[in-house]
């Protein structure tokens, strides 16, 4: 696979890198990215690693400076910065930019549809998701340089929900879009709040439950003791993290400085799935010695259940676009060849 074939060659790259001559190493790139994080999440401080390791690799010819969720321009903007300059590159959810085409809802966070981020990643590699959403973004002056990914969101619940028969009529937050309509479709009440509100939202009893983020950062949050009965391993959503920047930019690079960016995304793929995959093994354990928490894992029939619903939803997007359309028949023709729909 490119992705193992990739990181194969990244030490030759690096070797080629650091025995460039003086003149080349003197090259400057200095460049700023905006995330959908807030700084000292585990996302954050793991695309900071990935930005010195940009550094090193580089020789020192690219400096990346990483800024937290809102720094420059609201997170839903940064697809329009980047293309203009105004940010040379972000690292971010693509469901942001919904509201610009309905693909980003798709390719974002495409609800219900994996239980492993290396399921998605695996998608993107091999069964055309990098084509199509390149081919989404160019218009707006942006090249993407590859796509990472999450462990599967927990669920926050101040109620147990052990069943998607148990999902009816219960409060919850979720994004608008995609999202809110098939927990809607699945018999809740979504209520769409930034994520700035859940906790106070969970605590005054404005909503019951929540999709939100990742178990460890919901655990570090203090959600899970407000809510005691959060729901994991997740069974609804995943989403991408899109690795972009200006394509003016990128068209301008030396190929050697563009082979270092493509190799250090796919290494950031590894570093990121099991550097919060170790965080949330350390998080359960810590919430498992609460007895008021207890964790509620779906059986397989459940999640299927659920995945059901999400499917028909999945047919309503793809006809919204040409693009919405092409996507859904790339990803449920590769979910179906593995026995994975």
């Amino acid at each position: 696979m490119r992705f193992i074939n990739t990181l194969a060659g990244l030490a030759v790259v690096t070797a080629s890198v650091l025995t460039l001559s003086g003149a080349a190493l003197a090259a400057d790139y200095d460049w700023t990215f905006q995330t959908s994080e807030t700084a000292g999440e585990p996302g954050f401080i793991n695309k900071q690693k990935w930005a010195e390791n940009v550094g090193v690799l580089s020789g020192g010819r690219i400096n990346i400076e990483i800024l937290p969720i809102g720094s420059v321009v609201p997170h839903t903007d940064t697809l329009e910065a980047v293309g203009s300059g105004i940010l040379q590159g972000h690292l971010t959810d693509p469901s942001y930019f919904a509201g610009k085409d309905p693909a980003f809802a798709m390719m974002g966070n495409l609800v219900g549809a994996w239980s492993d981020p290396f399921e998605l990643l695996g998608f993107m590699q091999s069964g055309g998701g990098n084509e199509l959403y390149s081919e989404l973004v160019e218009p707006y002056g942006v090249h993407f340089i590859g796509a990472a990914a999450t462990e599967p969101e927990a669920f926050v619940s101040s109620v147990p929900i052990r069943t998607v028969e148990d999902l009816k009529g219960v409060k919850l937050r979720a994004p608008e879009g995609m999202v809110f309509e098939i927990f809607s479709k699945a018999g809740a009440s979504p209520v769409a709040l930034p994520g700035s509100e859940i906790f106070s939202a969970l605590d005054k009893g404005v909503v019951q439950a929540a999709d939100n983020t990742v178990f460890a950062t919901n655990q570090a949050l203090g959600m899970n003791d407000i809510a005691h009965y959060p729901l994991y391993p997740g069974f609804h959503s995943l989403p991408l993290i899109d690795i972009s920047m200006n394509k003016e930019i990128w068209d301008g690079l030396p190929e050697d400085l563009k082979a270092i960016l493509n190799a250090s995304v796919n290494k950031f793929c590894f570093d990121h799935i099991y550097s919060v995959r170790k965080l949330d093994a350390e998080a359960v354990t810590k919430a498992k010695a609460n007895p008021e928490i207890e964790i509620i894992n779906w059986s397989g029939d459940e999640r299927a259940k659920f995945r059901r619903i999400a499917q028909d939803e999945w047919k309503v997007w793809a006809g919204k676009s040409d693009m919405t359309q092409r996507y859904y028949d790339a990803v449920t023709t590769y979910l179906t060849g593995r026995n994975l729909l």
